[in-house]
Formats: structure tokens, sequence, C-alpha cells
């Protein structure tokens, strides 16, 4: 396991979903690019209930960042390709709408100047 954080634009809607135990958990894709330029899917999950909260709201192409554990993974194209990909279970979010909010909390203008 690997301590990570991840940042990327959401690909698709993240999900909602109930697990056996009968508790709640969310899943999304997060598109990270590399510095080569290329893009990882990163396959998110998440039991907690407030990154849960904060990924439904958000929609498809919107920035995130997430912290969290990190497994690395390959899977096989179309054409047969081995391509990477990365699971990661989140603890914790960070997005435009969560700076905003605690900027107008602590009292500051929430746009750029």
């Amino acid at each position: 396991m690997i301590d990570a954080l991840i940042a990327g634009k959401l690909h698709g809607q993240p999900t909602e979903k109930i697990g056996k135990n009968g508790k709640p958990y969310v899943i999304a894709k997060v598109l990270a690019a590399t510095a080569e330029g290329d893009n990882l899917i990163v396959n998110v999950i998440t039991f907690s209930d407030a990154v849960g909260d904060a990924l439904l709201a958000l929609d498809e192409g919107d920035s995130v960042v997430l912290s969290g554990s990190l497994t690395p993974k390959v899977w096989t194209d179309k054409e047969g390709q081995a391509r990477p990909a990365l699971d990661l279970i989140a603890h914790q979010i960070l997005t435009a709408y969560n700076v905003n909010r605690k900027r107008e909390a602590a009292g500051e203008d929430a746009q750029p100047s």
C-alpha cells in the first residue's frame, strides 16, 4: 500500500453503492495526467461519508485532489496492450468548492483577485 495524493479530473459521474454489510460507499474514476502527457485512470472508492458526499456533488470534468491508499494495477485494452491503472481508497478530498467554502468561512473573498 502506498500513501498517495492524486490530482486530476473526474471521468464520468461518481456513483453511490451499498455494500453487503448495508453501508454506503462511493466509486469514481479520475484521469490523472503524467509528466509525459498521458492520462492514467485512477479507480477511486471511499467509505467516508464526507468524501463520498463531496464526490457526489461534482460533475464529470471537475478537478479534484484525493489522498489515500494507492495500489498500482495493470489492465488489458481491446488491442491486447497492457495499460497501467491505479486503485485508490480515498480518505480525504479537496475541490475548488472546498477552497471557496474555507475562504468564505475565514472571511476572505472567495473570488481570486
